[in-house]
């Protein structure tokens, strides 16, 4: 009889661990990645139950320590807790796009610097022009659902990825979210990851501080700085005074007090942004993501230090724009027809 049970035990235990592979398994299969697809497997998906996350990340510098697809990085991590929260629900599939390594108004424009080692944006109209293409093309393909996942601060970065969203929700009748652009996501608890006097000494920040260099550690520990820890603090109080600072012929990228970066306090973090976005996810499949949420680019707006920063990038996205119309103006026209 104590043989019979041991092995029905066995037997059990065998079951159970075959119902947990068959559910990995399972879960797997319904997150796909577009570019892995043939037409036939693509045309098959079931429009009312697929998400399509397009992710990515501008390159921007974040100083000395940090890699210039920072942003990049935390977003996959979050679009990957996003997709596995949407994959569980029973009969949904995720579609990801490849990482798009886009972006606007980085942070080396507080300082009025347009050109700064590590960014290469394009311009608002360039990115809302990719995010609204792509766009019609889902639409038109009678996709339903879009979530943005693209971790970046800037207000035009956001409000053009806000644009985008709205065009395809109105146009489609669907739903198209900019997930970090809502301010319960990248705002998102916890907060207490240090003490009351580092917060102090951290002072006021948007950009590549100790949160950001945390939250690194986690994620990419080998592409952080190993002088980190001696970092010089950059502390500023309030929106005017980043201005000040970033103006500084010297200033190195950052703000904050980098020192005190820790990967505890980066996972805590990390983790936080992913349950966030992933609640706001499921909202916006539900039809319970309220349309009055708070937005990022909107926070900018009501600042006028971000704002006059904000004025600065759209100028200069104007100067760029007339030098390239200019160029394709005169330049040789192609054989086949007129270039657009």
């Amino acid at each position: 009889m104590k043989t019979a049970a041991v092995f029905l035990c066995l037997l059990a235990s065998i079951a159970a661990c075959s119902a947990v592979v068959r559910q990995s398994t399972s879960a797997s299969t319904q997150i796909l990645d577009v570019g892995d697809l043939r037409t036939e497997q693509i045309q098959a998906l079931d429009r009312q139950h697929t998400v399509v996350l397009l992710e990515g990340g501008i390159l921007e510098e974040h100083g000395p320590y940090l890699p210039s697809s920072s942003d990049g990085y935390q977003s996959e991590f979050i679009a990957t807790k996003v997709a596995a929260a949407i994959a569980a629900r029973p009969g949904w599939t995720v579609l990801r796009f490849p990482s798009l390594p886009l972006g606007a108004m980085p942070a080396n424009e507080i300082g009025g610097r347009f050109s700064f080692p590590g960014s290469y944006p394009v311009r608002m109209a360039t990115l809302r022009a990719v995010f609204m293409d792509l766009a019609t093309d889902l639409g038109d393909a009678g996709f339903r659902y879009v979530l943005v996942l693209n971790y970046h601060g800037g207000p035009t970065h956001n409000q053009a990825l806000d644009d985008a969203s709205r065009y395809f929700s109105e146009k489609y009748g669907a739903v198209m979210v900019n997930l970090m652009g809502l301010v319960d996501v990248s705002g998102a608890p916890p907060h207490d990851q240090f003490t009351k006097a580092e917060r102090d000494a951290e002072g006021f920040s948007v950009h590549a501080d100790a949160d950001e260099h945390s939250r690194m550690l986690f994620l990419k520990p080998d592409l952080v700085g190993t002088a980190v820890h001696q970092a010089p603090a950059i502390v500023a109080h309030d929106p005017a005074d980043l201005v000040a600072l970033a103006h500084k012929p010297d200033w190195p990228g950052y703000f904050g007090t980098p020192a005190i970066a820790n990967i505890t306090a980066g996972r805590r973090k990390m983790e936080g942004l992913a349950e966030a976005a992933a609640d706001a996810a499921l909202k916006a499949l539900e039809g319970t993501l309220p349309a009055t949420a708070r937005r990022v680019a909107e926070q900018g707006a009501a600042d006028p230090a971000f704002q006059q920063i904000t004025d600065a990038s759209l100028e200069h996205d104007g100067r760029v724009e007339k030098s390239e119309l200019d160029w394709l103006a005169t330049a040789p026209r192609a054989k086949a027809g007129d270039r657009r």
